[in-house]
């Protein structure tokens, strides 16, 4: 985060870097990151996702969303570890095992088998 923070301070960008603005900037580059999916079937992504120009772009996009995700926690003072685990642990109280294995339901219509 350190230089994450270095990057946008020394070009003095904390002053865009607004919750709003960096919500609409993860927003942005998540859509350019499924973009590079748009239309390719599972083989073709598995395929582009093999050393080479496309992986690389790939990681690049991954990268900016991560990047803005992580400025915007900064910004909000958010501990990302901790929101991290309690989510984890949310998630464990809405898909228990026995019940989602194998499963891409969303809770509210996980029933036991």
């Amino acid at each position: 985060m350190a230089q994450a923070r270095a990057f946008r301070d020394a070009r003095d960008w904390a002053q865009f870097h607004t919750p709003k603005n960096l919500a609409a900037a993860i927003a942005i580059e998540a859509a350019e990151l499924q973009e590079r999916f748009l239309w390719k079937t599972d083989a073709e992504v598995d395929s582009q996702m093999q050393a080479g120009a496309k992986r690389d772009a790939t990681i690049e996009e991954i990268a900016d969303v991560l990047l803005y995700a992580l400025l915007l926690a900064d910004r909000l003072d958010v501990d990302i570890g901790k929101a991290i685990r309690n989510k984890l642990a949310a998630n464990e109280r809405k898909y228990p095992v026995a019940l989602a294995k194998g499963r891409a339901n969303k809770y509210t219509e996980l029933r036991e088998p």
